[in-house]
């Protein structure tokens, strides 16, 4: 089977070389040429566009900024599929998009399904990142293959959209508590207590998350480096918010973390790490949120495994 991948940025760089590293035929396309060198350097064909891929490939995954970049990519490869082709959409988007342009692939004979990833690029570095895939089952048998190789927790949501929809929500949840964990390091902070220390309270408690045994390290680090820039978060969790406004849905936290960012945008700057939010409170205290022997970047050292299914307990 030949493999075309568009996009190979923080995320999507790091999943197409998980194909890459385990032999599969893999051709690349990107706006950036040493991305796309890079690849070619290590046994990938350059692609040269996406309507060039949609030819040569089976399968053409894509993983890309923004709803916008995505409907370029995939406009420009719709006169090119044919019955058997399959779409695979990667990126953090909007249902709404993902199932119109789904449905225009699935017109021309194709398969489309939306299958973004969650647990940060190191983990999608590894393989070992989890992946929504929201089709129909058939497709899902179909692709299943590849996303086991792509990553290692691989759920089957339901119809097309139903992924970037559930997507969007934990990214919701995982900005949510970043920003606790933010405001919790910095009053222990200004209360006295050794931020270590406060690190593994947290860790080993009912406090913790995901985000804190990841994130919260390299903040106090100080690195701040999460391969994940501000523009995106808010770009997500603006996405969750009209998912809620349209189903009728009166938040009360969702509006004041989008404001928290927008702050952060205007300060820091749009591609600012995420994690440099917590510099507001760092300004507006005084304090100095870092701490020796922390990463400055998060790695996995988890063994890269095959992926598998999970089922939901219904």
């Amino acid at each position: 089977m030949k493999i075309g991948f568009i996009g190979l940025g923080n995320v999507g760089g790091k999943l197409a070389g998980s194909l890459l590293r385990n032999g599969m035929d893999l051709t690349v396309h990107d706006l950036n040429a040493d991305f796309v060198a890079d690849f070619v350097s290590r046994g990938a064909r350059d692609g040269k566009s996406p309507h060039d891929l949609m030819v040569d490939c089976d399968v053409v995954i894509t993983c890309l900024p923004s709803p916008a970049a995505c409907d370029v990519v995939v406009s420009e490869m719709l006169s090119e599929v044919t019955e058997g082709k399959i779409w695979l959409e990667m990126s953090t988007t909007d249902a709404t998009e993902v199932r119109r342009l789904g449905q225009e692939v699935i017109a021309r004979g194709g398969a489309a399904v939306d299958c973004p990833v969650s647990g940060g690029c190191h983990r999608a570095d590894t393989g070992n990142i989890s992946i929504f895939a929201g089709c129909d089952r058939a497709t899902f048998e179909r692709v299943l293959p590849i996303l086991t190789i792509l990553g290692r927790r691989v759920l089957h949501t339901g119809d097309l959209g139903s992924a970037s929809t559930l997507k969007v929500m934990t990214n919701y949840l995982a900005t949510a508590n970043l920003l606790t964990c933010c405001e919790a390091m910095v009053t222990m902070k200004a209360a006295g207590l050794d931020l270590a220390t406060t690190y593994e309270a947290i860790r080993i408690s009912s406090g913790t998350s995901f985000v804190h045994e990841t994130e919260s390290q390299v903040i106090l680090n100080g690195s701040r480096d999460i391969n994940f820039t501000m523009d995106l978060v808010k770009k997500d969790i603006g996405l969750f918010q009209e998912i809620a406004d349209r189903a009728g849905v009166p938040l009360e936290i969702s509006p004041l973390m989008v404001s928290i960012f927008e702050d952060g945008i205007a300060r820091f700057g749009a591609r600012a790490q995420s994690d440099d939010i917590i510099r507001r409170l760092e300004e507006a205290t005084g304090l100095d949120i870092t701490a020796p022997g922390f990463p400055a970047q998060m790695s996995d050292d988890e063994p890269e495994e095959r992926g598998y299914e999970v089922v939901p307990n219904r």
